[in-house]
């Protein structure tokens, strides 16, 4: 291996440590977080940590589906985050 393939995986193993991180961390304020506000932040951090997951996956494996695979959790993520939001101030998501 080559000095720059071996700077990539301490780089990737630093990242994969670092999204993990902050995935444990939102899950704790999903579990402990004082309102609901709080709760759906935390959902929403989670999804963003999970697609830098997905992402760096793609990189580590070479492979280009998941980042196809991102763009769609993206998408789902926002549309919940969103429906969730006005559920808990409006009681109801189609109004």
């Amino acid at each position: 291996m080559s000095f720059a393939e071996n700077l990539m995986n301490f780089a990737l193993v630093i990242a994969f440590t670092v999204v993990i991180l902050g995935q444990v961390l939102s899950m704790i304020r999903l579990v402990i977080g004082p309102n609901t506000g709080d709760r759906i932040l935390a959902l929403d951090t989670m999804v963003i940590n999970a697609i830098g997951l997905i992402v760096l996956l793609g990189i580590a494996q070479g492979t280009q589906i998941y980042f196809e695979a991102s763009l769609i959790i993206a998408m789902l993520g926002f549309v919940s985050t969103v429906a969730y939001a006005r559920f808990v101030l409006r009681g109801d998501i189609i109004e």
